[in-house]
C-alpha cells in the first residue's frame, strides 16, 4: 500500500527553503560573525537530508544530479587553490586580500578571496556529509 505523503513533502519543500536561506546567511556573515563556509555546509547538508527523508531518492537525485564524491573533490580543490594562489604571488600560503567594489543597485560591496576558501569548505563539507549518509541509506 501507498502512503500519501504530501503534506510532508510540502512542509520539507518550504522549510528546506527557508534552511538555504538561513544557510546562505551563515555563509556570507562568516567574515565578521560566527559562521563560514564549514557550518554553512552543515546546514545546507541538512535541507538536503530533509528533501531526501520527504521524497525518495530517486526523485532528489533527478532533480539535484550531483555526485556529492566529486563535489567533495572539487570543494577541496578549490580551498586549496586559494592558498597556492597567494603562495604564487609572492604571498604566505593561504594569505587573504578584499577590495571594496561598487556595483549596481547594490552600493558597496566588500569582495574577499577567503569567500572562495569558504565556498570550497563548504562544497567539502556537503560532499562529504551527503555521501557518507546516502551510503549509509543504502545499506539499510
Amino acid at each position: 500500500m501507498k502512503t500519501n505523503d504530501v503534506i510532508l513533502q510540502t512542509i520539507a519543500s518550504v522549510a528546506a527553503f527557508i534552511i538555504l536561506a538561513f544557510a546562505a546567511y551563515l555563509f556570507f556573515a562568516g567574515h565578521h560573525e560566527p559562521g563560514g563556509g564549514f557550518i554553512g555546509g552543515l546546514v545546507i547538508a541538512s535541507a538536503l537530508v530533509l528533501l531526501y527523508i520527504a521524497f525518495d531518492m530517486e526523485t532528489v537525485e533527478k532533480g539535484i544530479p550531483v555526485d556529492y564524491k566529486i563535489l567533495t573533490g572539487i570543494g577541496i580543490g578549490l580551498s586549496l587553490l586559494t592558498g597556492v594562489g597567494a603562495m604564487v604571488l609572492g604571498y604566505p600560503f593561504l594569505s587573504h586580500t578584499y577590495e571594496y567594489v561598487d556595483f549596481p543597485f547594490f552600493g558597496e560591496i566588500e569582495l574577499a578571496t577567503s569567500l572562495l576558501f569558504e565556498a570550497g569548505v563548504s562544497l567539502a563539507v556537503v560532499g562529504a556529509i551527503l555521501t557518507i549518509i546516502l551510503s549509509i541509506s543504502e545499506d539499510v
